[in-house]
């Protein structure tokens, strides 16, 4: 898997203690909702930030490449 970059869009508001652990993603505020997007550098990364997402009790609704 090259590097791509991903958008993630999770339910709701980014609690504040989560902010820290995507502290490498852009974060942005959207109604009723939090998008946040970086590069996934592998399939482990990507694996690892859906496991961070359920860890923090946060509802990803989706999860989708970016085309540049």
């Amino acid at each position: 898997m090259p590097r791509t970059t991903y958008r993630f869009r999770v339910e709701g508001d980014l609690p504040a203690h989560a902010v820290d652990e995507f502290c490498d993603m852009r974060i942005e505020a959207v109604p009723a909702s939090t998008i946040l997007e970086c590069t996934v550098v592998d399939e482990s990364h990507l694996r690892g930030i859906f496991a961070l997402m359920r860890s923090l009790g946060l509802t990803v609704v989706s999860a989708r490449p970016v085309r540049r």
